[in-house]
């Protein structure tokens, strides 16, 4: 059951025009707030309901640690690696699909086979933050061991018969750096057509842009600034209009071990949390491309990920390397109306 808070303003420029928002926290396992314009109320409650419908059947598809009665999803997938293929929702296929695609796209660094060395790093975070005391790293050896189930090749995927098969029995899928901006996308599309003036999706920092504000201007989104956590300031300020913002930083989903921090994007060559950047957030239209990108490039030598981004035209990015230097990619400013 859907339960949410409308609350209405009227705007100076429209008073038609008023805006909805709505909040829950239980897809993705985050924070996840919708913004809608709107001259009809009946509009933004089927808008509201919508996406919160699509978000909650993605997060039961795309979960890899929970069973839904009545759904494959991609536990069931990992539970039958080396077993059986899994035929599955089309939307969950698709991703997948996408997923391995962009495995080449990004070369080897955006990999949803990683899942066996996730696994350890997950582990080790969740036993740090329980019993800080006790935090340790993941075993090397232990990690390389994994390494070894995670071969693209062996997705094997079937499209005639919508069916995912791992061949590896000891492989397993995360699709952490890929699932929220998809199922985003997935919620901007069903209510494209449905009559508001702008909605905007903020769940948990992916943002997707749809439309406009009720006076007619682009969202006003705010970069986080990783030196001031606080979320009192921005590190600057994205005008937004059918485009999707996501930020992968550093300073999400970490433990501390001996003092140091370690965070939750690991460096799919070294095994390890990568140290290049601070945050690295992307703009483009598609918020899955855009979850996608941001996690290949935070693991990237700027370099490298300078040249990543002329294979994508129509996508833009910014870099908060560690000693706080900021970089935009070329187009930047103007994409994001700064």
């Amino acid at each position: 059951m859907l339960a949410f808070v409308l609350a209405f303003f009227c705007l100076p420029a429209n008073a038609a025009v008023q805006k909805y928002q709505a909040q829950f926290f239980d897809v993705f396992d985050t924070f996840s707030q919708v913004t809608v314009y709107s001259s009809d109320k009946e509009v933004a409650q089927t808008v509201t309901a919508t996406v919160y419908e699509t978000l909650l059947e993605c997060h039961q598809l795309f979960d890899i640690y929970n069973e839904y009665e009545g759904i494959n999803n991609l536990k069931t997938v990992n539970d039958n690696a080396g077993i059986a293929p899994v035929k599955v929702d089309e939307r969950l296929f698709a991703m997948v699909a996408y997923g391995k695609e962009m495995y080449y796209q990004t070369n080897g660094r955006m990999n949803i086979a990683m899942g066996s060395v996730l696994k350890i790093w997950h582990r080790c975070r969740t036993e740090g933050l329980l019993s800080p005391e006790k935090a340790a790293l993941p075993d090397m050896d232990e990690l390389k061991q994994a390494q070894r189930a995670t071969d693209i090749e062996n997705i094997i995927l079937d499209e005639e018969n919508q069916t995912i098969f791992l061949a590896d029995p000891n492989m397993s899928l995360d699709v952490g750096a890929l699932a929220k901006g998809w199922a985003v996308e997935l919620a901007a599309d069903s209510v494209q057509d449905m009559g508001a003036e702008g909605v905007l999706l903020n769940i948990g920092g992916n943002v997707r842009a749809l439309g406009h504000r009720g006076d007619g201007s682009p969202w006003r989104v705010g970069v986080q600034d990783p030196a001031n956590l606080s979320g009192q300031e921005s590190l600057t300020v994205a005008n937004l209009s059918g485009l999707s913002l996501v930020t992968s930083g550093d300073y999400q989903r970490s433990y501390t071990v001996d003092g140091r921090s370690y965070h939750h994007i690991i460096d799919p060559e070294t095994l390890m949390p990568a140290e290049h950047y601070r945050q690295v957030t992307v703009i483009t239209e598609d918020s899955g491309l855009a979850d996608a990108l941001s996690t290949a490039l935070f693991v990237m030598p700027l370099e490298e990920g300078l040249l990543l981004l002329d294979d994508f035209p129509g996508v833009c990015a910014l870099w908060v390397c560690k000693d706080g230097t900021v970089i935009r990619s070329e187009g930047f400013a103007e994409m994001a109306g700064e």
